[in-house]
């Protein structure tokens, strides 16, 4: 299996794969990673790491799952907490105190799609299958964090809502963030009908040049990325604090889970990340 990227780092590839961003690798502080399709238990049509308990997959592989992606990638398996995503824009603030929800103990919120925090040793888990993760890192205050962008909260501004929540909260400046965009599908793959592209068209403050393209015969062509990319710089992320992966899920779809690509039959990645523990 060939993988080539400029951003991300293919770790652990002949055990239990897993994908991180070098521009996050270089803040001490946090343990971050996005987890492959490849590694697990999983059989049948989620073979074989799937991380999503609402597909039909067998609980016991999920949670075996999770078991081996987090002794690969260096988790506790105790420390993780899930959102519960349904491409909408609810932010919650976690602590020590909703470790396990999500994983081994059950939901008590629907409708969240990304995850803050700032205390150590709790672990953020988001979910995706070709929709946008966005990876925040306050440098400063010391926190961080997930968002699970598909094409509604992109376009409801997931991304801003969490700097937005991270500065009420933490007390972050957005310029003191570190931000990662991906991996999801690209715009060399993302192909939609006007009704949707009309959302993306409806962004009056960003260049939706550089996001939608128009194919002919009610067809566009959308960038996810560089959307949440341009609400970021508008939320007062430094341009060049934002890392863009240069991976799309659906054209590595041996190693990734693309919806598209397995036309619905598949499992689900996870973002993982955290303070780290002193």
């Amino acid at each position: 299996m060939k993988f080539f990227s400029k951003t991300m780092k293919l770790n652990n590839i002949d055990t239990v794969p897993y994908l991180t961003y070098n521009s996050l690798s270089e803040i001490s502080f946090i343990n971050h990673a996005f987890t492959t399709r490849l590694g697990g238990v999983s059989t049948g049509e989620f073979t074989s790491m799937n991380m999503a308990f609402n597909r039909g997959d067998n609980p016991d592989s999920v949670t075996e799952n999770y078991k081996r992606f987090c002794k690969s990638a260096g988790f506790d398996y105790e420390s993780l907490v899930a959102s519960a995503q349904d491409h909408h824009t609810v932010v919650r603030a976690v602590t020590s105190a909703e470790k396990g929800i999500g994983i081994y103990k059950p939901r008590d919120m629907e409708s969240v799609d990304a995850l803050i925090t700032n205390e150590k040793g709790v672990t953020l888990v988001t979910y995706y299958a070709d929709c946008t993760p966005l990876f925040f890192v306050d440098t400063k205050n010391k926190a961080i964090g997930l968002a699970h962008a598909g094409w509604r909260g992109t376009v409801g501004r997931i991304g801003e809502k969490v700097v937005e929540k991270m500065t009420e909260l933490y007390g972050t400046n957005p310029a003191d963030i570190k931000a990662a965009i991906g991996p999801a599908i690209s715009v060399c793959c993302y192909e939609v009908d006007y009704p949707c592209a009309e959302h993306f068209l409806n962004l009056a403050d960003l260049d939706s040049s550089k996001f939608v393209f128009e194919k002919g015969n009610g067809k566009y062509m959308v960038n996810l990325l560089e959307t949440n990319r341009q609400i970021l710089t508008a939320s007062g992320v430094k341009n060049e604090n934002i890392t863009v992966s240069d991976v799309c899920t659906n054209c590595n779809s041996d190693l990734l889970w693309s919806h598209r690509a397995t036309k619905g039959h598949r499992g689900t990645m996870s973002a993982f990340m955290c303070i780290k523990e002193d």
